[in-house]
Parts: C-alpha cells; sequence; structure tokens
C-alpha cells in the first residue's frame, strides 16, 4: 500500500471537494482507494496501480480549482477517463506522460471561449467541448461526433446565437434529417410544419435556453432563424449564414454533398451526430460515416469526436453508453443496432474501418458545456 498526499490549505474545499465530498466519493467509486482530509491535507491510500490514476486525477483537479473553477461532476468524470485512457496506451506513450500526447485539463480549457446570454452562461464542461468551442470560432465547416449527452448541438446553437448577436452572420438555419427512430410520424394531422415539427423540437428547446421566448418568436416570424428539415435545402445557396445539421448520421451521402455544397459567401457550417445510433436501414450507407474518410484530409475542415466522458447529462448516462459500447464490441454490431464505422483515432480498433485512414481530427479527450446536451 502506497500513499500519495496533496496540500490543499489555499484552496477553496468545496470547489474541490463538491457537496459532502462528492467529488471524492466518485472517485472512489471509480478506482478502489481510500481518500482523507485532514488538517487541510488529501490523503490518498492504495495499491499502487490504484492510488498512481487517482493520484494523477487529482492533481489535473486541484490545478483547475487554482484557476478558480468550480469541479463539477463532468470534471472529474473528464480527468477519470483521461487517467484511464493514458493507462490503457501505456505504451504509446511519448515520454511527457500523457498518451498521445494528450493535454492536461488545464491547457485544454485554455482559450476556449464562453459566452453569456440573456437566459444563462455558456461555458464548455470537457476539454472536448472546449475543443470544439475553439473550433467553431476558428473554422467554417466543424464536424461533431459522439454519443448523446455531450453538447454537440446545443453548443452548435450557443456559438450560433453570439455569431448572429455580433453580427458576424445575418440569419441562422438549424436543419434536421426527417428520418423516424423506429416509429413512423407521417399519419400526423396537419399541415407541413406540423408536420415536421416533432423532429425539429429539439432545435426549439435549445434555442428558448438561450433567449427570451419573444425574441426567439420574433426571429422565427422575420426569418432571422430558420428551423427546416434537411429536403427543403435543396437548390438554396446560404449565404452570412451560420448553418448547423444535427442528427447528420441519418442523412445520405447524396443529402451530406447535397447540404455543404449550399454554403455561400460568409456561411459557417456544422455538422452534428452520433454513428451509434443511425435509424437507416444500412449503418454504413450513412452520409456522417462516409463523409469521414471523403473530407478528413481537408486542412479548413475539423472533425471533433466526443466520448463518453464528455456526456454532462445524469452520470448514469456515461455508464449506460459504456454498457453499448463494450456490448457492441463484444457482439460485433450487426446492421440492426445502428452502428456506423467511425474514424475517431481513440474509439477502439474494433469500431474502426482498418481499409480507411483516420480523418484528420481536431479533437483530444474529454473532462464544462453549457447546459443541455444534444
Amino acid at each position: 500500500m502506497i500513499v500519495r498526499k496533496f496540500p490543499i490549505e489555499h484552496l477553496d474545499p468545496i470547489s474541490l471537494l463538491g457537496q459532502n465530498d462528492s467529488n471524492l466519493r466518485q472517485i472512489e467509486r471509480a478506482i478502489p482507494v481510500r481518500i482523507t482530509l485532514r488538517d487541510g491535507t488529501l490523503t490518498v491510500a492504495g495499491e499502487e496501480d490504484d492510488v498512481m490514476p487517482a493520484a494523477t486525477a487529482i492533481g489535473e483537479l486541484v490545478q483547475l480549482v487554482e484557476r478558480g473553477r468550480v469541479i463539477e461532476e463532468a470534471d472529474v468524470a473528464t480527468a477519470l477517463g483521461q487517467t484511464r485512457r493514458d493507462r490503457d496506451d501505456e505504451h504509446e506513450r511519448n515520454g511527457n506522460g500523457n498518451g498521445h500526447g494528450r493535454p492536461s485539463l488545464v491547457e485544454a480549457y485554455e482559450g476556449a471561449p464562453g459566452y453569456t446570454f440573456d437566459r444563462k452562461a455558456v461555458r464548455p464542461r470537457t476539454p472536448t467541448q472546449a475543443l470544439y468551442l475553439k473550433a467553431l470560432e476558428a473554422n467554417d465547416v466543424v464536424f461533431g461526433i459522439g454519443p448523446a449527452g455531450t453538447g454537440k448541438t446545443y453548443l452548435a446553437v450557443a456559438a450560433a446565437v453570439a455569431a448572429l448577436r455580433g453580427k458576424k452572420v445575418d440569419r441562422i438555419i438549424l436543419v434536421r434529417p426527417a428520418v423516424e427512430a423506429g416509429e413512423s410520424l407521417g399519419f400526423l394531422p396537419g399541415d407541413m410544419q406540423e408536420k415536421v415539427d416533432p423532429y425539429l423540437r429539439p432545435m426549439y428547446d435549445a434555442l428558448a435556453d438561450l433567449m427570451s421566448y419573444d425574441k426567439m418568436r420574433r426571429f422565427l416570424e422575420m426569418g432571422v432563424i430558420e428551423i427546416a428539415p434537411l429536403a427543403f435545402m435543396r437548390g438554396r445557396t446560404l449565404s452570412n449564414a451560420y448553418v448547423i445539421l444535427d442528427e447528420a448520421q441519418n442523412t445520405t451521402v447524396r443529402q451530406m454533398k447535397m447540404f455543404l455544397t449550399r454554403m455561400g459567401v460568409n456561411s459557417r457550417a456544422v455538422i452534428t451526430g452520433d454513428l451509434t445510433q443511425i435509424d437507416l436501414r444500412n449503418p454504413e450507407t450513412s452520409g456522417l460515416v462516409k463523409i469521414q474518410a471523403i473530407l478528413g484530409h481537408v486542412p479548413e475542415i475539423k472533425f471533433v469526436y466526443f466520448h463518453p466522458e464528455d456526456v454532462v447529462r445524469h452520470r448514469l448516462v456515461r455508464d449506460i453508453i459504456h454498457a453499448f459500447d463494450s456490448w457492441h464490441a463484444r457482439s460485433e454490431a450487426d446492421a440492426d443496432d445502428g452502428v456506423g464505422t467511425s474514424l475517431d483515432p481513440q474509439s477502439p480498433p474494433a469500431a474502426r474501418s482498418g481499409s480507411e485512414e483516420p480523418a484528420e481530427s481536431a479533437a483530444e479527450p474529454a473532462g464544462d458545456s453549457g447546459g443541455p446536451a444534444a
């Protein structure tokens, strides 16, 4: 048994430990160590193979608090996930202690933008979210690929609203393919808008979380914000616009090409999707699956891959995603499971195609969003 100690007298204990030491308990649930606080010193005790990753995670969290951050559950999950991945690929370490050259959490958050809106402030809650926001600021085309609950759509909408407010664009266009998740809605009564509204509701929810209802309704009526199914995009040229394609895993390659070629002068496009929730008959025909190889090496197009540690919903969502990932790896998921090939360089080899080159990715490992994630 070994012991590691961290003096924290200079820190606000609640910022590090959480309410009722909840952050420490989260670490203890994940790693079999005993963490105690006495006389301003945190002590981590246990077997060496357990103490080292726990101490590494705590050290990262201490650095964040020293820079004024209040540690949340997502931060702890990210720190643990990062140490877990570092341990798993220890043989690939490059001499600086980080597998794949991953930056520390402090380095990952440095320079990441944050936004303040009428109703709330939005900031990254994991390093991948920070990387994603940086990519949205720096690139005209960004792909956000990863599991549900990681903030892909929510942060893209936040960046779009910020760009509109800053007069960088004249309008926001939010797009989704009208593909049912296992059930048919075509029989619903009403006109076309009423029929497609169920598909587009998550976009309305994200907007309503960032601005007053009156402002959102006025923008929608004026056409400053447009929410439409993907089929309505053909033939259009979208200039001075921030365009977001959500649920892109349910597009075909033809639809993906059609969407991307709508871009006009001074436009930005963000494409988000989850390759484990494809509702097409054959997941490998998904435009989001194919586009990774088609555009992966275009320098000014960035692919950001999210991981379960980036989930900012209920903590059980992370566990559910991990469980499904393990099940798919064991069962070699078939087409009925709706899982397509990911070219994420950090995904398990079984989830990647061995014949395709990985897309040039802006992604780094996970561990603040703001808000509900899509």
